[in-house]
């Protein structure tokens, strides 16, 4: 028995051209086929009793056949590397290409816009021709009545910076805010912040972080407080009174101030307060904003020189003026009664 079954499988390996691999277990590894390296030939009998007993050729030997792993992909240089001299080589776009696909881009843009219908890109842009042409006629005929001159509203609008900004709701009340409001406003931005910093009110923390915020958001949005241009005229110093009769010297004409600031009455909120003997009270927390309007220096001198161009006016409207020296004619000796 022992000599049949080498044979057998001798037999078997030499009809199918493949040697023979124990069965796989649980601890084996993957089924792996063998095959001649001698230029893809089969073998016949004879050929496997030549091995068994003589040893065959010793330059035969098996090759393994084993899935190869996809090649890894190397990353490359940009065109405008500077290693790329270096290396020799440049990868990825172009310019040229870069060139030649921002040309094809426009081109399905173009053909895109040229295919839309301008009928309906009037009913989004000009959904009502009608009022616009009677805005237009309004708008004409207002520029001929008043000769092409601005009113003063518009020239103070084109000419002025200011920034109105609003805060979110503060978990407080109007009569704790107000006193803040009224304490900042009428003052400079930073003498303001400076006011929160050291004030003992809870909610000066929360009135301290909406003022930087609002500084913030006028000069990015506005570009207030930048200071005067290099090629203006120089700002002499300028001391204004203050409605309430105080004098101020103003220095910066740019500087941003608080022109108004009042408090926003928010929606009240719930929460229960639970109490002795199971009882619960119902509270109603109530939540404040505070709004401020901010301004430049160049509008208070304006302001000021406008009140004082006011109050001269009004004390010339009030001088007696005295009768003209003239002869006096047309006299009669009797009373005229």
């Amino acid at each position: 028995m022992g000599s049949v079954s080498p044979y057998g499988l001798l037999v078997r390996s030499a009809r199918t051209g493949v040697s023979y691999v124990p069965r796989r277990t649980l601890a084996s590894t993957a089924i792996r086929r063998a095959q001649d390296d001698s230029n893809n030939k089969k073998g016949g009998f004879l050929s496997s009793m030549k091995n068994l007993f003589l040893g065959g050729d010793k330059h035969d030997h098996a090759v393994i056949n084993t899935q190869q792993a996809p090649a890894r992909e190397k990353g490359g240089l940009g065109a405008d590397s500077i290693f790329a001299q270096e290396m020799n080589k440049t990868s990825g776009a172009t310019p040229t290409r870069q060139k030649k696909e921002a040309q094809d881009l426009g081109q399905e843009e173009k053909k895109y816009l040229e295919s839309r219908q301008w009928s309906n890109l009037q009913a989004g842009l000009n959904p009502v021709p009608k009022s616009m042409r009677r805005w237009q006629t309004k708008m004409v005929v207002r520029e001929i009545r008043k000769r092409g001159r601005v009113p003063r509203i518009v020239q103070i609008k084109r000419t002025e910076r200011e920034e109105l900004v609003k805060s979110h709701w503060f978990k407080t009340s109007v009569k704790k805010l107000g006193p803040l409001a009224r304490q900042i406003a009428g003052k400079n931005i930073d003498e303001a912040i400076l006011q929160m910093r050291f004030s003992k009110k809870k909610a000066a923390k929360d009135v301290l972080e909406h003022l930087e915020h609002a500084k913030n958001v006028a000069v990015v949005r506005s570009g207030m407080g930048l200071g005067m241009a290099p090629e203006s005229e120089p700002f002499m110093p300028t001391t204004v009174t203050l409605p309430d009769g105080t004098k101020k010297k103003i220095t910066d004409p740019t500087s941003i101030y608080i022109e108004q600031a009042w408090v926003n009455r928010g929606p009240y909120g719930e929460q229960m307060e639970h109490r002795a003997r199971g009882r619960i009270n119902r509270l109603r927390p109530p939540a404040t904003g505070i709004s401020v309007l901010l301004k430049e220096e160049k509008t208070r001198i304006r302001e000021w020189q406008d009140r004082e161009a006011t109050a001269l006016r009004q004390r010339k409207e009030q001088l007696w003026t005295q009768l003209p020296d003239r002869k006096i004619s047309a006299q009669n000796q009797y009373y005229s009664w």
